[in-house]
């Protein structure tokens, strides 16, 4: 069983609990004077707290994904990165194929769809960054082999991992089961951190004289998908989506590039660029970037293109409240804004669970397929 494995953090909880009860009922008979009474006072107290602890951090783990297996818990996981060699001309290389966790119906892609594991080469840029692709099974059934399909960028928060919207945030498995129900259309998902020049965290800005994430993101990644898979290349095919530091960078890419992307999600996003021992100097003294880069000013004094956000936020439990409201308030056609706003919620992977699968519909609501 898997160190994220809910059977694995039920046996812990059902664990705790025994032991629990065996001391509650054991106490009594070890409560005598004596070596052994003292050694299983001792050993019972430390089992249960072994045990609630090993409960409490598998139920932390399983939440926010720190470790993804046994051997990555226990540092056993020393195998080496792989270098791909990029040809010519080429600004995706496939290194890897799986199936999507949690997606029924076998490992066939055309019943379950399939997962690319993938490096991209920013032509622009000179960034190359790894990323996962989530296919959906339409895309290699048949009578779809000559149908183009919708794509979103994906990105996690800072620091954050790709893997964790695999598994912790659970994004082939939802599109999967949203596209199987017609909530949605079959969309590919591109999932990545916006963390592209670690362990920078550069907030998607073009910083000067370092990485150009910005550029990255709006200019080099839908053009090395559009060209690597059947994806359109107008802003009406591209969607961007994020939590935290990727649900800034979401809103700031649709919302300077409406020639690239036509809709945008941030997850309990904030609205304007970090600036902190992680970020560095990101504008060199460029008051005009600075500004930029903050959403509401944007929003206030750049013009304002076809594109359309998503903003969530809680009334209990998250910190952007005020600033949600601000964006929202700020929005003018053509552009359009919606929102999603939860009685509580904190920052953290169980809000957006709850609020991926209606932003995912609500995405695919906005993309089209040509």
């Amino acid at each position: 069983m898997g160190l994220t494995s809910n059977k694995v953090l039920a046996l812990a909880v059902a664990a705790a609990v025994l032991l629990f009860v065996a001391t509650v009922w054991l106490w009594p008979r070890l409560a005598r004077r004596g070596a052994r009474a003292v050694a299983g006072r001792v050993g019972l107290l430390l089992a249960t707290q072994l045990s609630l602890f090993a409960a409490v951090g598998l139920a932390a783990n399983n939440s926010f994904l720190f470790y993804g297996s046994w051997a990555d818990l226990f540092g056993q996981r020393q195998d080496m990165g792989v270098v791909v060699d990029h040809a010519e001309g080429t600004h995706l290389r496939v290194v890897g194929k799986r199936k999507p966790e949690g997606v029924p119906g076998g490992a066939r892609p055309a019943t379950s769809g399939q997962i690319h594991k993938v490096v991209v080469s920013g032509e622009r840029s000179g960034i190359d960054s790894p990323a996962y692709v989530y296919l959906p099974p339409e895309y290699f059934r048949a009578e779809h082999r000559d149908r183009t399909f919708p794509a979103a960028v994906v990105l996690t928060g800072y620091p954050g991992t790709a893997e964790n919207l695999l598994k912790g945030l659970k994004y082939p498995s939802t599109a999967f089961e949203q596209a199987r129900d017609g909530r949605t259309q079959p969309m590919i998902l591109v999932m990545l951190r916006p963390t592209v020049a670690p362990p920078r965290d550069t907030e998607c800005v073009d910083v000067p004289g370092g990485p150009r994430t910005e550029t990255f993101f709006a200019e080099d990644l839908p053009k090395a998908v559009s060209e690597t898979y059947r994806v359109g290349s107008q802003p009406r095919n591209w969607g961007i989506i994020g939590n935290s530091t990727g649900g800034y960078c979401a809103l700031k890419i649709a919302l300077h590039h409406p020639d690239r992307f036509s809709a945008g999600v941030g997850l309990s996003a904030y609205y304007k660029a970090a600036e902190d021992p992680t970020t560095g100097d990101l504008f060199h003294g460029d008051d005009r970037e600075r500004k930029r880069a903050d959403l509401l000013w944007s929003l206030d004094h750049l013009p304002q293109g076809r594109s359309s956000f998503l903003v969530t936020t809680s009334r209990q439990g998250e910190g952007n409240l005020k600033g949600t409201q601000a964006f929202v308030g700020k929005v003018k056609a053509p552009a359009r804004v919606s929102s999603i706003v939860l009685d509580s919620g904190g920052h953290n992977f169980n809000t957006w669970r709850r609020e991926i699968p209606p932003a995912l519909e609500w995405l695919g609501g906005r993309l089209s397929p040509s």
